[in-house]
């Protein structure tokens, strides 16, 4: 659609008077530059801490929609949920247990599969005894045996493919495929922190854990990312229960079953074949409406602070257009007077604003986006979350809001000004 002829001569104008004092121009936008980059450093900020904390939440618990249901412990519990799951995609049984891997009849670097930068300060590996009221340690008398090239691990057993409800990026190697038939030889996928552990130790191929028939030689196939800070392994359940008996499994490790909001079949099928004394309580992940207040309670607070360096920059501008309009009384009283409309002066000095104002914001998403790559690259190898991260679209949307909004208040008094000139001024010339 074609601009207006008022608008249009506006606009003209108005590129004429920044071009004829590039050295007012360059000083309004250096007053308004802090005030726009601190808004895109705001709200870029604001965006990546949000997905930050929802990768984290995303790879512990799951993400939003997926259904958590804590399986009761008992006999049962194993077998049923087995059989509920073999085949489908749409739910995945997890069990949760220690292993230790490394060298027999020695004591683990890291008692309780600690994460390894404890691993120096604990004792010796302890047992604990719970009932109903608490847990304590098991009373024992016989010494520990001496520790030696060992780690201890969180085991995790999947049914499935995990990845859709916890979406783990693998680091390197490859994820565990549950297409073939189970081995004897368990295939272990680690996180980091297992990963790190098997760099810096010499560990013996060979896993042992509690209830277990003998000793396993395990093969590992990749490495993953899961935000963990324990020494973790990801395996195949049915290559577990080569190992370790279902009916064991059930009331000796911690089960749990996430399925999708369109599997309630699943949930309809071990509610009917579990004993009705062991009910479970599912739940549904819903970490956006958990800590989207929290976020947006920070955002503006850091809002506040922006606005305060935008209004900084905003009456730099404002300075320079009332002095500008000051040394144009002439030039607008002459126009006046050769039948320029009021309103027509005020567009002149607005859009001269407003075009400083889209400058300025376009210099400084500029800005952030290369602080931003640059950032990515200087930190991104300390910082997952940095890595290949991209310029997020809401922080340019603010800045060139943050420009306008600049631009019309910063240009709006001396616009009128400009307009309310009388046409008798120019007969000062």
């Amino acid at each position: 659609m074609a601009l207006s002829g008022r608008f249009r001569s506006a606009l003209v104008i108005g590129l004429q008077g920044i071009r004829a004092r590039k050295l007012r121009t360059f000083l309004s936008m250096i007053s308004l530059f802090l005030g726009v980059l601190a808004v895109i450093v705001v709200q870029t900020s604001s965006v990546l801490a949000n997905r930050e904390l929802l990768t984290d939440i995303e790879l512990s618990e799951g993400k939003d929609g997926t259904v958590v249901i804590s399986m009761p412990p008992n006999e049962q519990t194993a077998p049923v949920v087995l059989d509920a799951l073999r085949g489908r995609a749409d739910a995945v049984g997890v069990v949760e247990t220690n292993a230790i891997i490394g060298e027999p009849g020695v004591t683990p670097i890291n008692p309780g599969a600690m994460p390894l930068k404890y691993a120096d300060q604990g004792g010796g590996a302890t047992k604990m005894i719970c009932d109903n009221n608490m847990c304590y340690p098991e009373p024992s008398t016989e010494a520990p045996p001496p520790r030696g090239q060992a780690i201890e691990v969180r085991l995790v057993a999947l049914t499935g493919d995990i990845r859709p409800f916890r979406p783990f990026p693998t680091v390197s190697g490859s994820w565990l495929d549950f297409t073939g038939a189970a081995s004897f030889a368990p295939r272990l996928v680690l996180n980091n922190e297992a990963a790190d552990a098997f760099t810096r130790y010499r560990l013996p191929a060979e896993m042992r854990m509690d209830s277990a028939r003998a000793h396993s030689t395990p093969q590992v196939i990749g490495t993953i990312h899961d935000g963990q800070a324990q020494p973790t392994v990801y395996m195949r359940l049915d290559e577990l229960v080569n190992w370790i008996p279902a009916s064991t499994l059930g009331t000796s490790s911690g089960l749990t079953v996430l399925r999708t909001q369109s599997a309630g079949a699943v949930e309809q099928y071990l509610q009917a074949k579990l004993s009705p004394t062991s009910p479970f309580f599912p739940r549904t992940v819903d970490s956006r409406e958990r800590i989207g207040g929290q976020l947006d309670m920070m955002r503006w607070i850091f809002y506040g602070m922006a606005a305060l360096v935008l209004l900084i920059g905003i009456a730099g501008i404002l300075n320079v257009g009332l002095a500008t309009v000051g040394e144009r009384v002439e030039e607008f009283a002459l126009r006046r007077a050769v039948g320029t409309p009021r309103l027509l002066l005020a567009g002149i000095v607005l859009a001269e604003t407003l075009i400083i104002g889209l400058l300025t914001a376009a210099t400084a998403i500029g800005t952030g986006v290369v602080g931003l790559q640059l950032g990515s690259r200087l930190f991104g190898g300390n910082h997952p979350s940095l890595q290949n991260v991209g310029f997020p679209w809401e922080a340019g949307v603010a800045g060139v809001a943050a420009g306008l909004v600049a631009g019309i208040l910063g240009g709006l008094l001396p616009a009128i000004r400009a307009a309310r000139i009388p046409i008798a001024t120019v007969m000062r010339a």
